[in-house]
């Protein structure tokens, strides 16, 4: 088994047991002239420094210093979560149908449930769902099921364009219009004026991102109220690790959101090609009975002790099958147990210290960059990790130079915004140096010369 280090409290056990009031009684036999009391060993470093030493000193799987965000994040994850999550009990767990033998299983849904409604501010939430973009249209469809005389949406432009390309799919099959909001060119979130002359008509639901794809902040407080006045219900789309910084869900407006989903991978999910991921949702507890996906309850059983239970579940591979609110057909069990013991681990203060890194490294290497001749910021106003370049060249030409210098320079946006032409996204979170920050402004400089 790896070495775990014995906490005080493990010591101080170990010491009563055995009747010896301090650990250096242990050693009494060793002569005092033999005792280096300072043996000047320099400062330890912490996980993260160490990982990327042994990295650097690795150049055959060197994969470049990666600033790209759009949706898949970068962050440092402790090897105490997959080395936990890798464990058999874990690792081998199918769906927990049979309460009496997944109780481990059930606790640890439990537990991540509890931990997420806290950090979104909400009542529930379920136990995931297939990932970010599908847990927005089970979001919608949950809304419609709401309100069942609406069939429009209300999908800004800022929305991750990869999420919206998955509503294009799903959506209009069930009857749902989709009506896009335009974004504001100047401050790249939502058009305000927009949204209030908009027509509320058979409107069911707004989808709010925050950040949104651009790493910007929006207007969360007016739209939500915008939204309620208007008998809208409000999606909320959040980044997990900017919710331990930015105001929760739950808070935004005089009344908060009534769902809000969005991608667990920055959790403590590795970036893989693409995934697997998984994506979380919470609500209200009065739309409880239309959220997809599964939730365990914690109860007691006729003797007291504590037990656990899926409380609710209607899925199709249960009873109601045509009457179930969602076909997803699993959830990302393991991820979530990834996710669970990556929360556990840093809890509320340690999330805030890497959300506020995260930023903090954004912001320096935003100061940085434009620095140099022809680099500007596209978009003025409040981000988290992630802002917008405008370039006085190819953004595509500049990605292709940087990855020549082991950069991963950011998104060109163009094939996913023609009006943002020469742009590039650029992601900084708590991996990154200072060094890391002034190498990527030279290589940018380079590129573009």
């Amino acid at each position: 088994m790896p070495f775990v280090p014995h906490t005080q409290n493990d010591i101080n056990l170990m010491l009563k047991e055995i009747e010896v009031d301090d650990i250096q009684q242990l050693f009494d036999e060793i002569p005092a002239d033999l005792i280096c009391a300072d043996l000047k060993v320099p400062d330890g470093m912490n996980e993260l420094e160490l990982a990327r030493l042994m990295s650097e000193r690795a150049p055959k799987v060197q994969l470049g210093k990666n600033f790209i965000g759009a949706g898949a994040y970068e962050h440092h994850i402790p090897a105490a979560v997959w080395e936990v999550t890798g464990r058999g009990e874990f690792l081998t767990a199918y769906t927990p149908y049979q309460a009496e033998a997944s109780q481990g299983s059930l606790q640890v849904i439990y537990e991540y449930q509890s931990m997420m409604s806290q950090l979104m501010g909400l009542d529930v939430s379920n136990a995931s769902l297939y990932d970010g973009a599908t847990a927005v249209a089970e979001a919608i469809l949950m809304s419609m099921r709401l309100k069942k005389d609406c069939k429009r949406v209300l999908v800004p432009a800022s929305l991750h364009p990869l999420y919206r390309r998955v509503l294009e799919s799903i959506l209009p099959y069930q009857g749902i219009e989709i009506d896009p909001l335009p974004l504001s060119l100047a401050t790249g979130t939502l058009d305000l004026a927009e949204l209030i002359n908009s027509d509320p008509k058979g409107v069911a639901s707004i989808v709010i991102p925050q950040p949104n794809f651009f790493g910007n902040l929006e207007e969360v407080d007016v739209i939500t109220n915008w939204a309620r006045d208007q008998k809208i219900l409000s999606i909320a789309v959040v980044n997990p690790t900017a919710c331990a910084l930015l105001k929760p869900p739950g808070a935004w407006g005089d009344e908060g959101v009534d769902i809000a989903c969005g991608e667990g991978q920055p959790l403590g999910v590795p970036l893989a090609s693409g995934g697997p991921y998984f994506g979380f949702m919470c609500c209200k507890s009065a739309h409880i009975r239309q959220m997809p996906g599964r939730v365990v309850g914690c109860t007691e059983d006729a003797k007291g002790n504590k037990g656990y239970t899926l409380t609710l579940q209607t899925r199709e591979q249960h009873i109601r099958r045509a009457k179930a609110t969602s076909n997803i057909c699993t959830n990302q069990g393991l991820l979530v147990t990834a996710a669970t013991i990556y929360m556990s681990l840093l809890g509320a203060d340690g999330l805030r210290r890497v959300a506020m890194a995260a930023h903090q490294n954004a912001k320096n290497l935003l100061t940085k960059v434009l620095a140099i001749k022809g680099v500007t910021a596209r978009f003025n106003g409040p981000f988290f990790h992630e802002f917008v370049l405008q370039l006085p060249v190819s953004a595509e030409e500049v990605v292709k130079k940087m990855a020549a210098e082991g950069y991963q320079a950011g998104l060109d946006l163009t094939p996913y915004y023609s009006e943002l032409g020469n742009c590039l996204l650029v992601c900084a979170t708590e991996t990154k140096t200072e060094e890391d920050l002034v190498n990527y402004a030279h290589a940018l400089e380079k590129a573009i010369k």
